[in-house]
């Protein structure tokens, strides 16, 4: 499938000028829905100047405004007679000098959000070395006492669909590992945002668990079985009592 010239870009103007889904614009970009979205809240490429895809012949108004309707549409791309860049396939990913200093960060992040990926993921998708991912996962790096996990999608070490890939291959060997050795599956890391209180994110049809303490906080001892639940003592007699204590 053809993509746009200036896939970011594009994807900038739409968010800004359009009322289409990050889904929609991700799937005619060629990105993920997660970058589109990092695009729209300035955590990546803040100031990218939006390329108008109507200007360029990608688009048309009358297509943007079809799939405005219909959340489920797909952007369909005018056809072209130039031919379209090819993304290189092999070779080392190309990182700006000014993130270079970062990697440490990424990976500390990575480790940390998602304690199954191998070394070997974690290496590839931020562009580094298994030494320096094992170094800083045993906590023996230089730099260990200076690190501050930073996301890699948002400083664009990797694309939300690479560290997706990653994340449930992951997953996927780390479940056949358990089941091989008959012990019980841990529990994996979840791809959704993360709180900032460092929580585990919820999802969709999990259970929050109460204690007996935290469910009984603030309130009266339950009654006996047959005895009548205690009356509670009425505002004025409360305030009557503190008065005498003051």
């Amino acid at each position: 499938m053809a993509y746009p010239l200036m896939p970011k870009a594009t994807a900038a103007w739409l968010v800004d000028n359009t009322a289409l889904t990050f889904d929609q614009i991700a799937d005619f970009c060629g990105l993920h829905p997660l970058e589109v979205q990092a695009l729209a809240d300035g955590e990546v490429n803040a100031g990218i100047m939006g390329t108008n895809p109507i200007l360029s012949n990608e688009l048309t108004q009358e297509e943007i405004e079809r799939c405005e309707k219909n959340g489920n549409a797909k952007l369909k791309m005018l056809k072209s007679d130039l031919p379209k860049p090819r993304a290189r396939s092999k070779g080392p990913r190309y990182t700006p000098v000014t993130k270079r200093a970062e990697k440490p960060n990424a990976i500390a992040y990575l480790i940390k959000r998602f304690p199954e990926l191998a070394d070997v993921q974690v290496a590839k998708l931020v562009g580094s070395t298994k030494p320096t991912v094992a170094a800083i996962r045993d906590k023996s790096h230089p730099l260990t006492s200076q690190l501050k996990p930073i996301d890699p999608l948002s400083i664009g070490l990797c694309t939300g669909e690479e560290l997706e890939k990653a994340v449930k291959k992951a997953q996927r060997r780390v479940a056949r590992e358990a089941k091989a050795e008959g012990r019980e599956v841990p529990e994996m890391s979840s791809l959704g945002p993360q709180p900032e209180d460092g929580s585990e994110p919820m999802e969709v049809g999990d259970t929050i668990v109460v204690s007996a303490e935290e469910a009984n906080a603030g309130t009266s001892p339950p009654a006996e079985e047959g005895e009548p639940a205690p009356a509670r003592p009425p505002r004025k007699a409360k305030k009557a009592a503190r008065r005498r204590k003051s």
